[in-house]
């Protein structure tokens, strides 16, 4: 492709899944939550988005609207978003009244990321109410629902039901997505997208071309804008780097047994932890972790950047230590300067 982009050309965000780390508490990660949130606005992110996950002792963002307050009101500048809320658990208005009050609260600096998927398992989107034979089919319905709370002139007779807060309030909606589904609706309805690369590489380049391809103009955007996620580990030096990854990588392990777990610390070696199967299925679900010293991460996410042409990059840093957590952050805001 023509016209190159450098690291330094696009804007940078933040993920956080609010991690539980093992022998912590979840005070712990909501003080850390935003003590990364107040640093990363201080570095020039762009924005921190956290996540909405259910039934995961190491995650603590479940209620996900009411940590975006607590990381908006600690700080002034960055943007506070969703990545994502999961439309499917919620009904539309409960969430449109959430994001009204967040943005009546922060004017001009909320974000609201929407996906698909429970972003849990069988037996706890049923405690979440959720009708199991809903596999995300009427998300647009649901989609267009919400958007109509906050947009009344969208509605095709007068609203008996309204959005107060979110009624007329012009909050950015984004689209994510790990597959194609949600990438063609952005690309249908104009909407920013962002796709999961973090855990989900291999459809991350068909999805990008399905979004661009089939994006629309629209009153939100004239030209596709589209944000992809990475894991990120820096450190001083790659051997360390690799050291600090194991907490992602047994997270994953743990994930892909069933058995979800807080984070766990560093080791010197996954050997004997993952068998040559799982360690070969991790490496193919996190090929887009980019781990090491600030010299190898800048090249390789330099040509994650060659190869997806985004408009953003949105990193999680699934870090143990919250001071080898704030260093990777920092770090890596200087490579991509």
């Amino acid at each position: 492709m023509s016209n190159k982009k450098s690291l330094s050309d696009i804007k940078w965000s933040v993920l956080d899944l609010a991690p539980v780390v093992e022998g912590g508490t979840v005070t712990e990660s909501f003080q850390n939550t935003l003590d990364l949130a107040q640093h990363a606005e201080k570095w020039g992110y762009n924005r921190y988005w956290l996540a909405e996950h259910h039934n995961m002792p190491g995650i603590a963002s479940s209620a996900t609207s009411v940590v975006i307050g607590h990381v908006a009101g600690g700080t002034s500048k960055i943007r506070v978003g969703s990545g994502g809320i999961m439309l499917p658990n919620h009904a539309p208005l409960v969430i449109a009244e959430q994001f009204g009050t967040l943005d009546a609260l922060y004017p001009g600096r909320i974000d609201l990321g929407l996906g698909r998927a429970p972003g849990t398992d069988q037996v706890t989107a049923q405690a979440l109410r959720r009708d199991l034979g809903n596999m995300g089919d009427d998300f647009p319905y649901q989609l267009d629902e919400l958007r109509t709370y906050l947009d009344p002139e969208r509605a095709e007779s007068p609203m008996k039901v309204r959005a107060v807060p979110g009624e007329g309030q012009d909050i950015p909606i984004w689209l994510l997505g790990s597959s194609g589904f949600s990438a063609r609706l952005a690309g249908r309805e104009g909407l920013p997208f962002a796709f999961a690369s973090h855990f989900s590489p291999d459809n991350t380049i068909p999805a990008l071309e399905l979004y661009r391809n089939t994006f629309t103009p629209s009153e939100v955007l004239e030209q596709p804008y589209a944000m992809v996620g990475a894991n990120v580990v820096v450190a001083d030096t790659d051997e360390e780097a690799a050291q600090i990854a194991t907490s992602l990588q047994q997270q994953f392990v743990n994930l892909v047994r069933g058995n979800p777990t807080k984070l766990k610390p560093p080791v010197a070696s996954m050997d004997g932890i993952w068998s040559p199967y799982e360690k070969a299925a991790l490496d193919q679900q996190l090929r887009t972790s980019f781990i090491g010293s600030p010299e190898t991460v800048k090249a390789k996410l330099q040509a994650f950047l060659d190869e997806t042409q985004a408009d953003e990059i949105i990193v999680n840093g699934q870090i143990y230590d919250h001071a080898a957590r704030l260093r990777s952050f920092e770090l890596l805001s200087e490579i991509v300067k």
